[in-house]
């Protein structure tokens, strides 16, 4: 497990394996699907085949590890606050979330693991896409509804249905933009970090609009 001294939820992968990830995960941007072999990924990560055996199987464990991976890169912290965790310290969690989840679904890593996919539905017997939704959006979503239970405990928030919540939450930042990079448009909210950060607080300010408890009493 990943042992830096990081507020943020670990995962389950060692510093070495992150690199390897790492290194399969640029295999795929730059040569796409046939790039994704365990000699090569051994190659570019400077590891044995055997060792990618031992840690994630066969093809599918390391397509479904580099999944999980890069999931992880959207952070919940660790250590939330509960009943004790003041509204200022919530939101700044959220916007983390948000922020997180916005430069890895518009990242050229996902976008390729993504274009992959849809290219793969056709196809008897391909696995990618489960594995996205699967390793993919679902451990983001268990993540996001951590993070809003503990903006609940705290008082900030006021739902009875934590998936509706965070279902609005994902609308409210991601919208179309996901849809829109991968059919190649350039969207001017995610130009860069300024933009990226004017979207996200303008979101989490709507969330809260329809969340917070002070607007809902």
């Amino acid at each position: 497990m990943n042992t830096h001294a990081d507020p943020y939820i670990e995962t389950d992968f060692t510093d070495r394996q992150g690199a390897v990830l790492e290194a399969a995960l640029g295999l795929l941007v730059e040569g796409g699907e046939k790039a994704i072999t365990t000699a090569g990924i051994a190659r570019a990560a400077n590891c044995s085949k055997e060792s990618l055996y031992k840690w994630f199987g066969d093809r599918d464990g390391i397509l479904a590890a580099m999944i999980t991976y890069q999931a992880s890169k959207v952070r919940v912290s660790a250590r939330l606050g509960g009943p004790s965790q003041s509204p200022e310290a919530f939101r700044a969690e959220l916007e983390v979330f948000a922020n997180d989840l916005l430069t890895v679904l518009s990242g050229e890593t996902s976008l390729a693991l993504n274009r992959l996919a849809i290219g793969q539905g056709s196809r008897e017997g391909s696995v990618l896409g489960n594995l996205l939704i699967e390793r993919g959006r679902k451990t983001v979503r268990e993540r996001a509804l951590v993070l809003l239970q503990s903006g609940q405990l705290a008082g900030v928030l006021r739902f009875n249905d934590r998936a509706a919540a965070f279902d609005t939450l994902y609308s409210l930042v991601v919208g179309d933009f996901h849809v829109r990079m991968l059919l190649g448009e350039s969207v001017p909210a995610l130009r860069d970090e300024l933009a990226r950060k004017e979207h996200v607080e303008q979101a989490i300010d709507r969330f809260h609009l329809l969340y917070s408890k002070d607007q809902m009493n």
